[in-house]
C-alpha cells in the first residue's frame, strides 16, 4: 500500500485509498464519459507509487477509422489523453483532475481496429503542472504512439463512488 503525499489530499478525506480500491471505484463508475465510451476504455491497473495506469481501448471499426482503414490518428490522441489524464487522478489519490494543457504526440505505425494498450504516467507533480507521458501499443506489443504532455492539476470536492 503506498502513501499519498499530504499535499495531494484535501482536508476532507480521511485516508489516502489504496491502489485496490481506485481500481475498485473505476471498475463500478456507472457514469463513463461517452467519450472513454467511444474509446473502448476500461482501466487494467493503477500505481500511486509509479504514478502510473494501465488501460484497454477496444477500438471499434465503426466509430474510429480514417478512409485508410486505420485507427483515425485524432482518436489516438484521445486515447493518449486519456491515459495521461487518469494517471494524473491517481497520482493525486484521487483528489485531482487535471486538464491537459498541451500536448505533443508522436505516431509509430498505423493502429488497427481491435484491442490497444495503453500506459500512462505522471513523470513530475508540481504545485500548479503536472508533466505526463503515455504510450500506446498494438496486440503485439509494438509501439504505435507516444505522447508527452502538461496539465494542470486542479482538485475536486468528492469522487463519486
Amino acid at each position: 500500500m503506498s502513501e499519498t503525499p499530504p499535499e495531494t489530499r484535501l482536508a476532507d478525506t480521511p485516508e489516502p485509498l489504496t491502489d485496490e480500491a481506485i481500481l475498485a471505484r473505476f471498475h463500478r463508475t456507472k457514469n463513463q464519459p461517452t467519450g472513454s465510451q467511444t474509446l473502448g476504455f476500461r482501466i487494467v491497473s493503477v500505481s500511486q507509487a509509479d504514478k502510473s495506469v494501465e488501460v484497454a481501448f477496444e477500438a471499434r471499426a465503426e466509430l474510429l477509422l480514417n478512409p485508410m482503414k486505420q485507427i483515425q490518428g485524432g482518436y489516438l490522441c484521445a486515447m493518449l489523453d486519456e491515459c495521461m489524464s487518469v494517471a494524473c487522478m491517481v497520482a493525486s489519490g484521487m483528489t485531482h483532475v487535471a486538464p491537459t494543457a498541451e500536448m505533443k504526440t508522436s505516431f509509430f505505425r498505423p493502429a488497427q481496429p481491435g484491442p490497444i494498450r495503453g500506459v500512462g504516467r505522471v513523470a513530475k507533480w508540481g504545485r500548479t503542472l503536472a508533466f505526463t507521458e503515455g504510450e500506446l501499443y498494438d496486440p503485439e506489443g509494438r509501439l504505435l504512439a507516444k505522447a508527452t504532455g502538461t496539465a494542470v492539476p486542479t482538485p475536486f470536492k468528492s469522487y463519486k463512488s
